[in-house]
């Protein structure tokens, strides 16, 4: 295969407003969502307080797939990211694997998403789940449609809402642990103690990793995102350098807060915001209407997830229509340098989401949402794999200077080591397993695809050719 694929020209150039700062909330705003905030409890009730352990081996495996990422998106930054190196890497078919199976994730997750929270605000205002559907669908639509900038401003504030609600979560909780609040006492290590650190043992742990391990999914939309900023190299290096630390304090330290405040035996899967860990430990600290507060960050959680993923879509839609892995209409961009027409097609296809989450077909939506939650495991497989490959050539040409991964020579094999051993764990488990079947059903559907339209394209070029030597 060819190490590179010459992009087609496009109908016009993306514009460059994003800055360092808006990427590093942008990955912070698409990791710490309302999973964090609804789905903490799933992973805390299976492996107990050992979660811990959970969450730093999915963390480290994130850290080491964003630095290879970033390191590439520094070098060749590009609306594709990812699917544009696994194309350099391996070809045409790994670019448009990658590219529509992401797209196809973040359209799926963000149908989710809205659906959730216009079901919140339905019930607020009293009315149809779809109207306040259609209605954020409408605003994300037009401020999509708007330059860049603005976009990453919007987003930068919809995520330093919720760190201020988490830095305040911490600083509540720690409060309360200490017994520094009126009416408390110092806490301590009794609900610790009382399940014991590992309840259920090493299976109860990774059961655990499979309930975390997609906890961090999303960050990668920060290196599709640093193809709109004026120094992408820079940008993409500041950025992964400080969201991962920061998601990591987050996530850890709530975590830590939420075990040693609440028994063992109070947490679990939350439905609504009334049963969240994190409302249970802010109800400890007697504050009124925790449950309408935390509604509303969960909302707001959801909002600004779906917001970046349209963006995140939209781009790497136009990118694929540049290496011909899509319609030529949606490389058109508007006076904004925003592509419009791929913008358009996201949310068309992001509001049919929320129609399908509403209709529920049997057997449909749950094989498209087992598909989902295997995706992540195909795109960080293929990252490593695309790392493996083209960071000799970044090495030899300088490329990678802005940005380079410490122990290159053997980050990538011990991530795909633990890549690969996490498949396995979710092949072994029989709630998981549909995922990894699902994913491979559809990714084999795509690559199919995939060589059926480049056999059509290179047809027709040939045919073109002979035509001008006739």
């Amino acid at each position: 295969m060819s190490t590179s694929v010459p992009a087609t020209p496009d109908n016009g150039d993306l514009g460059t407003g994003l800055k360092s700062r808006h990427l590093t909330l942008m990955g912070l705003g698409m990791a710490v969502g309302a999973g964090l905030f609804l789905g903490v409890g799933v992973g805390i009730r299976a492996a107990g307080p050992a979660i811990l352990i959970a969450y730093l081996i999915a963390g480290l495996v994130v850290i080491a797939v964003m630095r290879m990422l970033g390191e590439m998106a520094a070098a060749r930054p590009s609306p594709g990211s990812f699917a544009t190196y696994g194309r350099q890497a391996f070809g045409n078919w790994a670019g448009f694997l990658l590219g529509w199976l992401y797209w196809f994730l973040l359209i799926m997750v963000g149908g989710a998403e809205i659906t959730g929270a216009s079901a919140i605000m339905a019930g607020w205002f009293g009315v149809p789940q779809w109207v306040p559907a259609l209605v954020a669908v409408t605003v994300f639509a037009a401020i999509n449609l708007a330059q860049v900038k603005g976009f990453g401003e919007f987003e930068y504030w919809f995520a330093m809402i919720k760190i201020v609600v988490i830095v305040g979560f911490l600083i509540i909780g720690a409060a309360l642990f200490l017994g520094l609040l009126p009416g408390t006492d110092f806490v301590g290590f009794d609900n610790v103690r009382e399940s014991g650190f590992a309840p259920n043992g090493i299976t109860g742990i990774a059961a655990g990793l499979l309930a975390v391990a997609f906890a961090f999914g999303g960050i990668e939309v920060v290196t599709i995102a640093a193809a709109e900023s004026s120094n992408p190299a820079s940008a993409v290096r500041r950025a992964v350098n400080s969201i991962v630390w920061r998601i990591a304090i987050f996530y850890i330290g709530s975590v830590i807060i939420i075990i040693l405040l609440l028994p063992y035996s109070t947490i679990d899967d939350a439905d609504s915001a009334a049963d969240s860990p994190f409302t249970q430990v802010l109800q400890m600290a007697n504050i009124p209407g925790v449950v309408g507060f935390m509604e509303a960050v969960i909302v707001l959680a959801l909002l600004s997830a779906f917001n970046a993923q349209i963006y995140g879509t939209s781009r790497m839609a136009f990118q694929l229509a540049k290496d011909g892995d899509a319609p030529r209409w949606l490389r058109a961009t508007n006076a904004n340098a925003v592509p419009t027409n791929a913008v358009i097609l996201s949310v068309v296809f992001a509001f049919a989401a929320v129609g399908l989450q509403m209709w529920n077909p049997p057997g449909l939506l749950d094989f498209l949402m087992n598909a989902v939650g295997g995706c992540l495991i195909v795109t960080w497989i293929m990252i490593t794999l695309s790392y493996i490959k083209l960071h000799p050539q970044l090495r030899a040409r300088g490329e990678n200077t802005a940005l380079q991964v410490r122990g290159d020579t053997w980050v990538p094999w011990v991530t795909l080591a633990a890549l690969i051993g996490l498949t396995l764990l979710m092949l072994s488990d029989a709630a998981s397993r549909a995922q990894i079947v699902a994913v491979l059903i559809v990714s084999a559907v795509i690559v199919a695809l995939s060589f059926v339209r480049h056999g059509r394209s290179a047809t027709r070029t040939e045919t073109a050719h002979k035509d001008a030597l006739s």
